[in-house]
């Protein structure tokens, strides 16, 4: 509000959607058509609902790490719960899947303020602005350098949580370093060179193009390879008494 409220001397400021914004409005379900059913289509949002799932589960882990009170099991399943039932919802109102807003784990790593009453209270706001295009507009006066200032330590935070996590994870390991490096690596790809994957069909770069979708297709991979297959394997040589030739001495 203080940034907004700086960014008006200078001209950076445009009341001009509030003005022109009714102050109800109801969203009219199936505005764009009737719902059409794609194999391919449906086997992309298969992939696309995992992938979110996958996210909102890290950002269920970071924000418990944030609040000193890690998310078990039940908490996640029940995130989840959450999550599909609004993707499901959603579209049927012209939206979009639902997935958990990484960016307001930062807010609470950078607010420190922890009360479930504050989220209900934000999400009756966001009712507000659903219902009321006015109140909705207001989001579009603050200029985009305020929206940046505010996202430098957002994301800054969600990195910084993110890191946190991976520490735990045991990086002292080579393997598991390679996991992460592979992973953020590939992931960054579609992001640092768009048309990186022009030559894969329309409904595979549905997946590809997204570096979240790369990236973690890649650290699952990855992670079967090194923690499970490889595992089994030794398992099963130190069963036979063969040792591993990852661990003979060199000669």
């Amino acid at each position: 509000m203080i940034g907004t409220l700086l960014a008006i001397p200078f001209g950076a400021t445009d009341f001009g959607p509030v003005a022109d914004a009714d102050a109800i409005g109801f969203p009219s379900p199936f505005h764009f058509g009737a719902p059409q059913f794609q194999v391919a289509a449906i086997i992309s949002m298969c992939v696309v609902m995992v992938v979110s799932m996958t996210e909102s589960t890290a950002d269920m882990l970071a924000l418990g790490e944030i609040v000193d009170r890690p998310a078990d099991e039940r908490t996640i399943a029940a995130g989840l719960r959450a999550d599909t039932l609004g993707s499901a919802l959603s579209p049927l109102f012209n939206g979009f899947m639902c997935s958990a807003f990484a960016q307001n784990i930062g807010l609470v790593a950078m607010t420190r303020i922890r009360s479930r009453y504050v989220v209900a209270t934000g999400g009756g706001f966001l009712v507000l602005m659903g219902l009321c295009p006015m109140a909705a507009s207001l989001i579009a006066v603050v200029p985009r350098p305020v929206l940046g200032g505010a996202g430098v330590v957002l994301f800054g935070s969600v990195a910084a949580s993110g890191i946190q996590t991976l520490v735990k994870a045991g990086l002292d390991r080579d393997d598991n370093i390679l996991i992460v490096a592979v992973s953020l690596a590939v992931g960054i790809i579609p992001i640092t060179a768009p048309d990186f994957y022009h030559a894969f069909p329309q409904t595979v770069r549905i997946v590809l193009d997204s570096g979240i979708s790369t990236g973690c297709v890649a650290a699952v991979a990855l992670n079967l390879v090194f923690h499970h297959l490889g595992r089994a394997r030794e398992q099963a040589g130190a069963t036979t008494g063969a040792v591993p030739l990852a661990r003979q001495p060199i000669s």
